[in-house]
């Protein structure tokens, strides 16, 4: 039934607890898993003040996302784990979306951070935007506090 898993990571400690229920869902269905590193442009703030620097802040995120995938998929090929990953830059949501389509996913896996409150409300939440607009299923995973 699954066969793609596309799992979202932001690179902190809160996105990987999914990583467990991933596996143990791609074990039992044999399924590969899609590890996905999305960033928004960290360099749009400095863009018009100094293009090297956008450009420098550009390859240093793309340096460090590459280095945690390419951990992540060493460890989970350890593991015995058949994964791939994906670099992706843009609005998180929709890019965790259009991945999941380009890849043809068949569920999307994902730790939820529980903000709550103004935080929720001035950041918004990626997990909630990506259940609503999916066309796959969504398994999302709230850490324990």
């Amino acid at each position: 039934m699954y066969k793609k898993i596309l799992v979202p990571l932001d690179g902190s400690a809160l996105a990987e607890v999914v990583l467990t229920h991933a596996k143990a869902l791609a074990y039992s269905e044999g399924a590969e898993i899609v590890l996905l590193r999305v960033a928004a442009n960290p360099a749009l703030e400095f863009a018009f003040a100094d293009p090297a620097l956008a450009q420098s802040a550009v390859n240093q995120f793309e340096a460090e996302a590459q280095k945690y995938i390419d951990d992540l998929i060493a460890n989970l090929k350890n593991d015995g784990y058949q994964v791939s990953g994906i670099l992706a830059e843009g609005p998180i949501a929709e890019m965790i979306l259009q991945v999941s389509e380009d890849i043809k996913a068949d569920t999307i896996a994902m730790s939820t951070h529980g903000r709550t409150g103004p935080t929720r409300w001035l950041i918004g939440s990626i997990a909630d935007r990506v259940v609503r607009s999916s066309k796959v299923p969504v398994m999302l995973i709230r850490p324990q506090s």
